[in-house]
């Protein structure tokens, strides 16, 4: 029987149905299909004090960041207004100072 769930945890094409789950063959990894598309959208970010983030909210940086690939330093307590939230690594799309930058969430409070 053919499959065409692919394993959310290792992405493993040999996955197979087991009631009303789906389990992987590979990591043993199990998982409700029906569930899963709802859990992927909502996306939980937290700040440094574990406050949930979301898009339009105002933060301020915890500390000093020096921005890759220029001499500019983003000053302790620097402002972003109206924050975007997105997938990646760094989970903060905002402008500081009228530049635009990414930044992860740990290194920003809740304003």
């Amino acid at each position: 029987m053919e499959s065409t769930n692919h394993c959310p945890t290792c992405g493993s094409e040999y996955t197979y149905p087991d009631g009303n789950l789906i389990v992987c063959s590979m990591c043993a990894h199990e998982w409700d299909p029906n569930q899963a598309t709802a859990e992927s959208s909502q996306r939980e970010v937290k700040d440094s004090n574990g406050n949930l983030l979301a898009d339009g909210d105002d933060v301020l940086l915890i500390k000093d960041l020096k921005l890759k690939g220029s001499s500019t330093v983003l000053k302790k307590g620097a402002k972003a207004k109206g924050i975007r939230l997105v997938d990646g690594d760094h989970e903060i799309d905002c402008k500081i100072d009228g530049m635009k930058i990414m930044l992860k969430a740990c290194f920003v409070k809740k304003a």
